[in-house]
């Protein structure tokens, strides 16, 4: 072999080699799959992207590679309808196994502390969630009050917060605390951003992404998700300063309010003349808000076929998370723009939320209560 021979050979393998460290390689054995089609996707910010697939053969193995992500980055394994999910750190190589028949049960990835701890996370929020459901099972079946069931309710949610946060705060550059900060129950974030206690998981995330992968997709994402959730909470507390200093007196009479419900339509609170009304002030956004809102639910229950009909006014600056959060409520629910800014709060002299004004079916404004213990009494003297 002459001299420039070995010296473009060695150039090809140096590429070769380049190469090979930038990818990031998966392999394993699906047991029970032979014919079946494995998929890897990667869960991006966007959406789910196929990457690479295999047709299983008799023994099962597998191997698959691809560009090694800037950052812990999330990906998944289906087969038909099946996922399971784990994490990939740069350019390292997973070993699986797996069982076609039970793949996200079944799965399991080699020497990972990265994947365990992905995997304390999801199967820790699907108990609570499952533990939340067997709950409202028996709410609904009435073996529950209402105070029994709120109680129990941010029982395990507290209880889920505090393991979650150890997992977060012991390494929050890791991709375990990432996924935990953005994990939901329903279609709420258990890690409420807008909450100044919870707020300091999303902090501790974000600041130390921004240090260990900056300019990075998910980093930018993430920081901004953080930072604006801080502005809003932020301009909050300063508006509720604001609303300490107005006087609280009784409003004497209907003062009329017309605002867009969550078709675009507007809706008025005089057009209700003839029904008991509760008119209802509130932020969805708001710690209290899903407990306040399944209170309401069992009054309503328990009197619309009496004639009370509930008029609810949100104050929430974000008019997309109030349309989310209203579209299943049974009663009325329109929306102030002004946000904590807006009129009607001083002109009904609201300075607590949420407030509630109990009307008569005349029209007349007869109870204001900031007390939601005392609102089954009212409600029950103009019915």
């Amino acid at each position: 072999m002459t001299l420039s021979a070995v010296a473009v050979m060695a150039v090809a393998v140096m590429n070769s080699s380049c190469k090979r460290g930038n990818v990031f390689r998966v392999e394993g054995q699906l047991e029970a799959a032979k014919g079946d089609t494995l998929y890897l996707e990667q869960r991006g910010l966007a959406g789910i992207v196929k990457l690479d697939s295999v047709v299983l053969k008799a023994n099962g193995h597998f191997v698959m590679e691809q560009p090694a992500p800037p950052n812990p980055e999330f990906y998944q394994l289906r087969i038909g309808q099946q996922v399971t999910l784990f994490v990939v750190d740069s350019t390292e190589t997973l070993r699986v196994t797996a069982n076609g028949d039970d793949l996200y049960h079944s799965f399991k990835v080699a020497d990972s502390p990265a994947n365990d701890r992905l995997r304390w996370v999801d199967e820790r929020t699907m108990q609570v969630a499952d533990a939340i459901e067997a709950l409202k099972a028996r709410y609904e079946a009435k073996e529950l009050g209402d105070e029994a069931f709120v109680e129990q309710f941010e029982a395990l949610i507290q209880e889920y917060k505090e393991e979650a946060s150890k997992v977060i705060i012991g390494n929050p550059s890791s991709a375990a605390a990432y996924y935990a900060v953005f994990q939901k129950i329903g279609d709420y974030l258990v890690f409420d951003p807008y909450d100044k206690r919870d707020y300091a998981m999303f902090g501790a995330v974000a600041t130390s992404w921004n240090y260990y992968y900056p300019e990075t997709e998910r980093t930018k994402h993430l920081y901004d998700f953080a930072m604006n959730a801080l502005r809003t909470r932020k301009q909050r507390e300063q508006q509720s300063t604001l609303l300490e200093n107005i006087p609280v007196i009784e409003a004497p009479g209907l003062l009329d309010i017309e605002l867009k419900g969550v078709s675009g339509k507007r809706i008025s609170l005089s057009s209700l003349k003839g029904k008991a009304v509760l008119l209802d002030f509130v932020v969805y956004n708001a710690e209290f808000s899903p407990g306040h809102n399944m209170r309401l639910n069992t009054l309503y229950e328990r009197y619309k076929g009496k004639g009370l009909e509930i008029y609810q006014v949100s104050f929430d600056p974000d008019e997309h998370f109030w349309k989310i959060s209203a579209a299943n409520l049974p009663w009325i629910t329109v929306r102030d723009p002004g946000a904590m800014n807006a009129a009607l709060l001083s002109t009904y002299n609201v300075s607590v939320i949420p407030t509630a004004f109990v009307i008569n079916r005349e029209g007349e404004i007869v109870k204001r209560v900031e007390d939601y213990e005392q609102l089954a009494a009212a409600i029950e003297k103009v019915l």
